[in-house]
């Protein structure tokens, strides 16, 4: 006799506890389970023990397959103008929540999964998890009817894996709102040990790094995805319309400055003295050279009582020059920082 073959769902998966556990209700209930894992810019997908790690680990842990899918300067340019607004930072949840599910969708198709599962959870989040947002991010995605929210899925409308029979309404759960007792004891159910916090490590919901994103969206027509990634790092100094100053805060932000520079960009460092690179990228870099020298020295270890040289590299360090200057003064500069 032949074994019936399981029915495919697509999970969206992130490194929190919610995905793996609609995972787990799915995989309880028959269905084989395929993995989506989202990248974007503003993730902290690679960076060590990031959510791109985390995810990885939990999707060996649930036994399933993963693809992950880079959202990149397609999500930059839907970030210029979002079609449903920005949540209280610059995060535009239900227009990313949308290029999430598309991309789930292509996956779907290209398997012959039946729908598709995310640990969504009615009410958690105040942007993109209340009943309307949860329409519009399936009307948007296209995926009407074909999302399944195991965890909130009985306090929701009925899906079309419902009406036809692929899966029972007593099979799905009640979770509502921020309180995580019931995730907990269904992890403990489901043996799922060390259960992770929640999932979404998107640095646009964060105020500070909103307000850097904003400013460099307002000056920049179009931002690459090397201008975001200096976002990440340093204290940021806006010193015109197209001219900013990055300075590195430890020896890691100071290697990312370096690899990050540009031909054009200048980058600097104290010659004699323990401190930060500074990264000066704009169209007026030149104008701006000796002040941003003596920003850079005064987070150096340099003395304040004497003038002290400041390497200047160009073109990725094939060409150096030095300035000659002092420590700058707190309030010539402090007024520019973003």
């Amino acid at each position: 006799m032949v074994e019936e073959q399981k029915k495919k769902v697509v999970a969206l998966l992130s490194g929190g506890l919610d995905s793996q556990l609609a995972v787990r209700m799915m995989q309880s209930q028959g269905f084989e389970v395929s993995a989506v894992a989202i990248k974007t810019p503003f993730c902290d997908f690679d960076c060590g023990r990031g959510c791109g790690f985390e995810i990885r680990e939990r999707a060996d842990a649930l036994g399933v397959n993963l693809k992950t899918v880079y959202l990149g300067d397609e999500y930059i340019e839907m970030l210029k103008h979002p079609k449903h607004g920005f949540g209280s930072g610059m995060n535009p949840c239900i227009d990313c929540r949308a290029m999430m599910f598309k991309a789930a969708k292509k996956h779907m198709d290209e398997i012959g999964a039946e729908f598709i599962i995310s640990g969504e959870v009615l009410g958690q989040r105040p942007m993109s998890q209340h009943g309307p947002a949860l329409k519009t991010i399936e009307k948007e995605s296209e995926l009407e009817g074909y999302i399944v929210r195991p965890l909130s899925g009985a306090l929701l409308p009925k899906t079309i894996p419902e009406e036809s029979g692929l899966i029972k309404r007593e099979n799905l759960g009640m979770i509502r709102g921020r309180t995580r007792r019931s995730q907990l004891q269904l992890a403990k159910e489901y043996g799922i040990e060390n259960p992770p916090n929640a999932g979404g490590g998107c640095l646009l919901t964060d105020p500070a790094f909103g307000i850097r994103a904003k400013d460099l969206f307002k000056h920049t027509e179009t931002p690459t995805t090397n201008d975001i990634d200096l976002l990440k790092i340093g204290r940021h100094f806006r010193l015109d319309e197209k001219t900013k100053l990055i300075v590195g805060r430890n020896k890691d932000e100071n290697d990312m400055i370096k690899a990050l520079a540009l031909p054009n960009d200048l980058v600097f460092y104290a010659k004699d003295h323990v401190g930060p690179n500074a990264i000066l990228r704009g169209d007026n870099a030149e104008s701006h050279s000796k002040f941003c020298a003596g920003i850079t020295l005064r987070y150096s270890d340099a003395p304040k009582e004497s003038p002290q040289a400041v390497v200047v590299e160009k073109n990725n360090g094939a060409e150096k020059s030095e300035i000659l200057t002092s420590r700058a003064e707190e309030q010539d500069y402090l007024k520019y920082r973003i």
